[in-house]
């Protein structure tokens, strides 16, 4: 039987001001077989040093660092020709919105949970993929719905629909132009349309991930701004969303 190749390591680099914390994410790193060489900062000025000087993959960075902020860094390192993905490491929530704004490609926690941190890599290495090499067989057929306009039945495609929302029994859905109402719950809605990037925000809403046009998580009443209009988010569903928004995005059903 020919042995499987082992899987190609990637070099990163971590940054934080705290050496306790980088002490723990050097070992967590060390422990996962994906990981080759690991290069540490203890600033902003010298993660931004390392990244001039050696090519990683990944730059696992802390937001608050004196001086220079992981976000500065981030920002700094999207000019360069081949930019290292960004995963930023850090206790401060709120700081979930900004990473959106530079791309991160996902956003730990502290305290760090070595599953967590797990999944971040296995984010990384999903973006060298080349593209395509997913299941073809895998896109979601584009649905129709059967909707009444007037006197007139038309059909509504899940493509044009922006966002749904609960109606008892029933459902709207948003469009660009219009919205329509169905009989059918949004629980069924949300089953079946998961696939094709449709998130359950809240406990009355459905919306298109790639219809998000701005993300506001912090505060007394987190929102999402979708087709130009604000749909609340349900506490439970902040941490849902905030991974949905750093996953790459999928190709277009």
């Amino acid at each position: 039987m020919t042995a499987r190749p082992e899987p190609a390591r990637i070099d990163v680099l971590i940054a934080d001001d705290e050496r306790r914390v980088l002490d723990e994410l050097e070992s967590m790193l060390r422990a996962d077989a994906r990981i080759g060489a690991i290069h540490r900062a203890a600033s902003g000025a010298e993660a931004l040093r390392l990244l001039a000087e050696r090519e990683v993959v990944a730059a696992f960075l802390d937001i608050h660092m004196p001086g220079i902020s992981g976000f500065d860094i981030a920002r700094a390192v999207a000019r360069f020709a081949e930019p290292p993905a960004i995963v930023v490491v850090t206790a401060d929530e709120a700081g979930a919105v900004e990473a959106f704004d530079v791309q991160a490609v996902d956003f730990v926690l502290k305290p760090i949970r070595r599953e967590r941190l797990q999944r971040a890599v296995s984010r990384v290495l999903a973006l060298r993929e080349p593209a395509g090499a997913g299941d073809a067989g895998d896109a979601e057929p584009d649905e129709s719905i059967p909707v009444r306009v007037g006197n007139v039945l038309r059909v509504v495609h899940r493509s044009e629909v922006r966002w749904v929302q609960a109606q008892g029994d029933y459902s709207r859905l948003v469009t660009e132009h219009d919205s329509h109402l169905i009989r059918e719950p949004i629980s069924e809605l949300e089953q079946r349309w998961q696939r094709a990037g449709f998130l359950r925000v809240h406990r009355s809403y459905l919306v298109r991930r790639d219809a998000i046009t701005a993300v506001k998580l912090g505060g007394a009443h987190p929102t999402l701004t979708v087709a130009g209009e604000e749909v609340p988010v349900s506490r439970r569903s902040i941490a849902l969303v905030r991974e949905a928004m750093l996953r790459p995005p999928e190709a277009s059903r």
